[in-house]
């Protein structure tokens, strides 16, 4: 199984750590940093800190408006996946960088995987909660971290390859 993994801030780092890990004990992952946080104090520091591989791929988006950002983050993302043909494009919580990863999957037809599907705070004036919903009624498999995730997504008609999952 060859899969993308795609991080671009802290709490990403933190939950790619053992799965990077794993997948690559299983099987084959690259790994592509989106550039969202992009100070070295904010982002070299954990890769090293958390023994996470250093990127295979650096879109380097760097600063600007997240609709700045989610253009940019497309816009590279975009060669990597059909260079690499991955089987999967893995993406974590609910961030910019996690919306742009689930855009360019589904106009790419890459199967999508997203890990901590399913959580929702019921305000759909956050750009978090919007790139959740998007990003989960995008993919394929959804990692949900607990039963009420499992029951959010079921509640919007979500019950396709949903799996109770705790990182």
């Amino acid at each position: 199984m060859r899969i993308v993994s795609l991080v671009g801030n802290r709490p990403q780092f933190v939950k790619a750590a053992p799965l990077c890990q794993a997948l690559r004990a299983q099987g084959e992952e690259i790994l592509v940093h989106s550039g969202q946080h992009y100070d070295p104090d904010l982002a070299d520091l954990f890769f090293d800190e958390l023994g996470i591989p250093a990127p295979d791929h650096a879109l380097a988006v760097g600063p600007g408006s997240p609709l700045h950002q989610l253009t940019i983050m497309m816009e590279r993302l975009e060669p990597v996946l059909a260079d690499e043909k991955p089987d999967a494009l893995l993406v974590y919580g609910d961030t910019t960088t996690t919306l742009a990863g689930a855009l360019t999957a589904a106009k790419m037809g890459v199967p999508l995987a997203h890990v901590e599907a399913g959580l929702r705070s019921f305000d759909k004036r956050m750009p978090e909660e919007q790139n959740r919903v998007v990003t989960d009624h995008l993919s394929d498999v959804l990692l949900c971290p607990t039963q009420q995730a499992v029951d959010n997504l079921a509640a919007e008609g979500i019950t396709r390859a949903c799996t109770l999952w705790a990182t």
